[in-house]
């Protein structure tokens, strides 16, 4: 019997590499995405990559935490077991904006929905595993649990987007320590060939400056820290690779800072 893995994010780049990797190894996959047709088109390469195995599929905007809750339900209506939740959904905005639920769009996109994903569906993951799709970009901001709503008039692009990605290196790690009956680990997949970016110079980088890592590469890390035995992985590890935990920036690792912001996501989400 396969595992039953559900992947956000799954429309495009890692998130549909990984999950096509996964229906190729027998693995019933549940694929979220935002875009309805780029989702459609996901799940029939993953139908191909399965042999026929239909996918599941659910469409939800991760800036919108109602929407997080309606898949949330969906997912524990259908699924009467999740082994594992990668928290893939992500990217970058371009000019500051304020969601309706009243935070700043990236650090709700990238860190609070999926917290409030993983808590919400907290008890079907015990003995299960969580992999947060982080990024080295992380050194490049710091998240403020005061200050998740963002400041405008001191936006950037990139900054927004690094304090994301280090709130899920300290989310993955605070989970660890709060719920160590499920394998919490964040992944750094590489500098990717994808979509990814704001700005016409950036997305031209992303899709055609050489050296950058395939899809399929980094979405194999991926499978690889969702497949790999437990004892293989340390608990709250940050991977850029499969050899060993890396270290990331310093406060990517203050424990005091990832208990902090963990209660704040906990207001802020309800």
């Amino acid at each position: 019997m396969g595992r039953t893995i559900v992947v956000t994010g799954a429309s495009s780049g890692v998130g549909l590499a990984a999950a096509k990797q996964f229906a190729a190894l027998g693995d019933d996959v549940v694929l979220v995405g935002r875009d309805p047709q780029r989702l459609a088109n996901a799940v029939a390469e993953v139908r191909e990559a399965g042999n026929g195995r239909e996918p599941g599929r659910y469409r939800a905007d991760f800036e919108s935490f109602a929407e997080v809750r309606a898949l949330a339900d969906h997912l524990l209506t259908n699924l009467p077991r999740i082994d594992v939740l990668a928290n893939n959904a992500g990217g970058m905005v371009e000019h500051y904006r304020k969601t309706a639920d009243g935070y700043e769009a990236t650090i709700q996109g990238n860190h609070l929905s999926p917290f409030l994903l993983t808590t919400l569906l907290r008890e079907r993951l015990r003995d299960a595993r969580v992999v947060n799709t982080a990024s080295r970009a992380h050194m490049q901001g710091k998240p403020d649990p005061d200050r998740l709503a963002g400041n405008p008039g001191k936006y950037s692009s990139w900054q927004a987007y690094g304090a994301s990605k280090a709130a899920n290196i300290l989310f993955a790690s605070e989970a660890a320590r709060r719920w160590p009956d499920i394998t919490s680990v964040s992944f750094h997949p590489g500098v990717v060939r994808s979509n990814f970016g704001v700005g016409r110079v950036t997305r031209f980088f992303y899709k055609y400056a050489p050296g950058l890592v395939t899809p399929e590469k980094a979405g194999a890390l991926l499978v690889w820290l969702s497949t790999a035995p437990k004892d293989e992985l340390v608990q709250g590890g940050y991977y850029v690779d499969r050899d060993k935990p890396a270290t990331p920036a310093p406060h990517a690792r203050d424990d005091s800072l990832a208990a902090k912001l963990w209660e704040a996501s906990a207001e802020a989400t309800g």
